[in-house]
């Protein structure tokens, strides 16, 4: 690969990892209900490499070029990241961290998934993948071009995976012996699903009723 172009990349990839938005929302929300924060990092980045398997077999580039297609997808990530919100907003009042927090083999499974789910279903995702990492591929390379995709987008899969442990070891050591900061995170993070949401939601519905009016 150029090493130019991946530095670049690295640098990129790092600064929207450490962008605050609806995936540290999850992973925080996720790490006070629970024992371990790993199955909701390990699910977020399962959906980061779901993406980087659609860009290497093209399928990505496919349903960007498909608004039709993409509209119903968005739809879907808005519905999803409303209902995820709801759930953690009406959990906030008894949000706390305990080293004695449960969460037996089917909680740590359904955290994956809903994590795999916060980040494969969000349309944004998919065209970052679609939009910033062929910038980073070179025709030139020695490697061919869907293994240079493929390894751009899991090194964003490894960023992503570090910066959150990050942020969910940090905000644990920071939130454990305070309930009431414990429950305004929780309460901020469950409002920033239903914003985004709902913003989502706006994108397809706006221009809908807009063409019917």
């Amino acid at each position: 690969m150029n090493p130019q172009l991946f530095l670049a990349f690295l640098v990129v990839a790092a600064a929207l990892a450490c962008t605050p938005g609806v995936d540290w929302a999850y992973t925080i929300a996720a790490g006070l209900r629970q024992r371990s924060f790993v199955p909701a990092v390990a699910g977020l980045c399962g959906g980061y490499v779901l993406h980087t398997v659609l860009l290497v077999a093209g399928l990505a580039a496919v349903l960007a070029g498909m608004p039709g297609v993409l509209g119903w997808i968005t739809l879907a990530g808005a519905g999803y990241l409303l209902w995820l919100g709801v759930g953690t907003l009406r959990s906030w009042r008894g949000a706390s961290f305990s080293a004695d927090a449960s969460g037996g083999a089917g909680t740590q499974l359904r955290t994956f998934l809903q994590g795999m789910g916060t980040s494969g279903i969000n349309p944004k995702g998919l065209l970052f993948y679609v939009a910033l990492i062929p910038q980073f591929v070179s025709s030139d390379a020695a490697l061919p071009v869907p293994v240079q995709s493929g390894l751009l987008g899991m090194t964003f899969v490894a960023l992503a995976g570090l910066v959150y442990t990050v942020v969910a070891m940090l905000s644990r050591t920071l939130l454990q012996s305070r309930p009431g900061a414990a429950r305004a995170v929780t309460l901020a993070s469950g409002i920033i699903m239903v914003a985004l949401g709902a913003v989502l939601l706006g994108e397809q519905l706006v221009p809908f009723l807009a063409g019917h009016s």
